[in-house]
């Protein structure tokens, strides 16, 4: 019984792991279909923001504030990564849009540039980020300790994903992205500014980026290629869901998750990896269009 709550507490937390990174890839890659693989590197400025505000917290605030770090570090990873992806939704996405692979090379490039920017400015090294006083310990249920630091993941991920839903489903703006997303032409001659809804909608999956960048610094030290290894996972959990749907993205996060740690439980870290990319090669190829397929109305 132990190792069962055990091994549905991992996958659960890897899950939720998966998911708080590929939620701003599921609004980039899933509902504007543009290819962003500087998505790791926007996870990785996300990590360094906490970096740099715990750095300011330990130098400028008393210790008995020090906790306070974290909190204003995940609003603040959000705005500055947000900021960031605007910037190069300006600069560069807005003319790639409908070329695919164009997207995939010049945000690998981007990624690249990004990626040596924060070796130049924090070193090649790792560094860590100390955990707030109140993650730290575990919380004690049937013979288990949960570590506080994966509880507070979870809670993280149900709130960035009330706060997607309640955007995108009850909010005038949430409804002109879908609108655009759905029927572009329609939607213009609607009077829907399509440029201004590109660009926030970039912006906010950015956003979503720093926090999931934000969160994987309770989990250990960060260096300039942190975002490296999960963009592969990332886009897995998009496409496996389904692309362009939220409620596909969850349930092929939590999937994964749950599967992945079975498979690691039965064999080993390196077969179950394996064996979990085999797994999903063979779903796709009964149901290429994912857990959730797009219903739409347009005539192919």
């Amino acid at each position: 019984m132990e190792s069962t709550l055990l091994t549905l507490f991992n996958g659960a937390s890897l899950g939720s792991i998966l998911l708080l990174i590929a939620l701003g890839l599921a609004i980039t890659f899933g509902l504007m279909n543009v290819i962003n693989m500087a998505h790791g590197e926007f996870i990785m400025i996300g990590a360094y923001v906490t970096y740099i505000m715990q750095t300011i917290f330990i130098k400028n605030v008393s210790e008995q504030y020090f906790d306070l770090y974290f909190l204003i570090a995940i609003p603040a990873a959000f705005i500055i990564t947000a900021a960031i992806g605007m910037l190069l939704e300006v600069s560069l996405i807005q003319f790639l849009y409908k070329r695919p692979l164009d997207s995939l090379l010049a945000t690998w490039g981007v990624g690249l540039m990004l990626q040596q920017l924060a070796r130049t400015i924090f070193g090649a090294p790792n560094v860590g980020v100390t955990s707030p006083s109140f993650l730290k310990g575990g919380l004690e249920a049937a013979g288990l300790v949960l570590p506080y630091t994966r509880i507070f993941i979870i809670f993280l991920v149900v709130l960035c994903l009330g706060a997607v839903y309640l955007y995108f489903y009850q909010t005038s703006n949430g409804r002109r992205i879908r609108a655009v997303m759905q029927n572009r032409q329609m939607a213009e001659c609607l009077g829907v500014q399509t440029r201004k809804v590109d660009l926030m909608t970039f912006a906010i999956g950015s956003g979503f980026a720093g926090i999931a960048g934000c969160a994987l610094t309770l989990l250990g030290p960060i260096g300039p290629s942190i975002g490296t290894y999960y963009i592969i996972d990332a886009f897995m959990v998009v496409v496996v869901g389904g692309v362009g749907m939220l409620a596909g993205t969850v349930a092929g996060a939590f999937g994964i998750g749950f599967f992945n740690t079975l498979f690691e439980y039965w064999t080993t870290a390196t077969l179950g990896k394996v064996l979990i990319f085999l797994l999903i090669i063979t779903f796709l190829q009964w149901k290429p269009s994912g857990l959730v397929g797009t219903k739409s109305r347009a005539l192919d």
